[in-house]
């Protein structure tokens, strides 16, 4: 196993990585002290069989600088690939920037292939690349030095059978000519704003079922508090103060330091210091916040109305479509985006692109009283109505 600790040998692999078809990318990484992922270790792989053609790459090694990897990254002729991508991803962009182009995450490809819903990367390497996984070293520290052999061995595994696997993929998606779709939701990420946290906007990761203006808006702004705290002194959300706690704050509407004594969720550490001054701070900007300016819950359901018949038959539509095509259904489209289309939005997800040609064509005729469902046996076909 060869394991990269300068940036020249870095910059050789990536040298011959730009000659390459692809390139295979995992990490390993530390999140649960800290507010953003800690690099641990990075996994290449190039086509090809020899010890140099898969390398293991130490981030913690001082001096050691990813401006070669991040070059390969921006090369358009050498596709990334990644399995489940988005935490991987962030990392790169929050450390250096940059988002690999082009992009190809197996695991949206399996599921475009019909190997079901979020499937796991031991999965695929038992289905494709027909080899047993070692898990034995998943849960470890991987910040510690020195690796053993075992982790080495458990770390490199992660990008060595991956090469398999997208070339199986690859392959697959070729021959249904499903290319596109998978291209389709690399978008997303692709788009540098699906990492980006903007505080003012962390309120609306909150799930509340009230509908007072006033709350929500203490909620925003406890909720802009703690992430500028938990950013700027890089740990967890969670570690300033829980969403149950917040939402108690938000609701008891602590003025002061005796106020905020009487908590019941509230962590200690936060009952004192720049915390609670913070918290208190925080609840005051709220409580000035005028009526007409109060914040909303994005809810776009909630206000539909909802044809719950409807809803049910769009479920059956979509399984039988889903079963055809041989794609996830939750790929295709979720609950939530039935119910709305059985309200009557006609703007969602499920209707654009390759899924308005597997499922929101028909979807929408189907609320349109033009075709109807009918079940032969275990199929369930579309029909024209007249």
């Amino acid at each position: 196993m060869i394991t990269i600790s300068t940036t020249e040998g870095l910059a050789e692999f990536c040298t011959r990585a730009a000659t390459a078809d692809y390139v295979t990318v995992d990490t390993e990484f530390l999140r649960e002290r800290t507010y953003y992922s800690k690099l641990c270790l990075i996994q290449l792989a190039i086509p090809g069989d020899a010890e140099e053609d898969a390398v293991l790459v130490d981030p913690l090694v001082d001096g050691l600088s990813l401006d070669p990897l991040y070059d390969l990254f921006r090369d358009e002729t050498v596709v990334k690939v990644f399995h489940a991508a988005r935490q991987d991803l962030e990392i790169f962009f929050i450390e250096g920037g940059v988002i690999p182009s082009p992009l190809f995450d197996t695991q949206v490809a399996a599921m475009v292939c019909g190997f079901g819903e979020q499937v796991g990367y031991e999965t695929l390497v038992r289905k494709i690349a027909r080899h047993p996984l070692d898990k034995t070293s998943r849960f470890t520290d991987w910040s510690r030095r020195p690796l053993t052999d075992a982790q080495m061995t458990y770390a490199l595994a992660d990008v060595t059978h991956l090469r398999v696997i997208y070339e199986f993929l690859a392959k697959q998606l070729k021959k249904s000519g499903r290319q596109k779709w998978v291209e389709e939701e690399m978008q997303v990420l692709t788009t540098p704003d699906t990492y980006v946290i903007e505080p003012e906007e962390a309120w609306r990761r909150l799930k509340t079922r009230t509908n007072s203006g006033r709350f929500i808006a203490i909620a925003r702004e406890l909720a802009r508090f703690r992430e500028i705290y938990a950013q700027s002194h890089n740990v967890p959300r969670t570690r300033v103060y829980k969403d149950d706690a917040l939402l108690e704050l938000a609701s008891t509407k602590p003025r002061n330091l005796q106020d905020l004594s009487r908590s019941r969720l509230l962590l200690r550490e936060a009952r004192k210091g720049e915390i609670a001054d913070g918290i208190i701070a925080a609840v005051e900007a709220g409580l000035a916040v005028a009526p007409e300016d109060y914040p909303k819950l994005d809810r776009p359901n909630d206000a539909l109305q909802v044809n719950p018949a409807l809803a049910d038959m769009l479920r059956v539509l979509l399984k039988a479509k889903a079963e055809n095509a041989g794609v996830a259904q939750k790929l295709i489209a979720t609950a939530a985006d039935l119910d709305a289309i059985a309200g009557g939005q006609r703007d969602g997800l499920a209707l654009k692109g390759w899924r308005h040609d597997v499922f929101g064509e028909d979807a929408l005729r189907l609320c349109e009283g033009k075709v109807g469902l009918a079940v032969r046996g275990e199929k369930v076909d579309v029909f024209e109505l007249q």
